[in-house]
């Protein structure tokens, strides 16, 4: 990302980018889910950026547990957690 990056809003867009360079997915699916949880904990107002449903599937998952495969899809979108993704929701397909 570009050196604003921390001032930027966090989009599916960006998180599908992020994913698509570090985990190279045979699938993706990235949802901002964030207007379904106005007024939770983490909800930034906006009903964007903050609470996200990641499908994916890549073969970066083959031969790795359950928590492995959860632990990398966490890895690659850390700055978006450090920038307030509240919550992302994993599918593994």
């Amino acid at each position: 990302m570009n050196t604003n990056a921390t001032t930027e809003a966090i989009t599916a867009l960006a998180m599908e980018q992020c994913l698509r360079a570090q985990l190279a997915p045979t699938a993706l699916q990235v949802l901002d889910e964030s207007h379904a949880h106005a007024g939770h904990a983490g909800a930034n107002g906006t009903g964007a950026g903050t609470h996200f449903r990641v499908r994916i599937a890549s073969p970066r998952f083959n031969n790795v547990s359950r928590v492995q495969r959860h632990r990398l899809v966490y890895d690659a979108l850390q700055e978006f957690i450090d920038r307030g993704a509240h919550a992302i929701a994993i599918e593994i397909l």
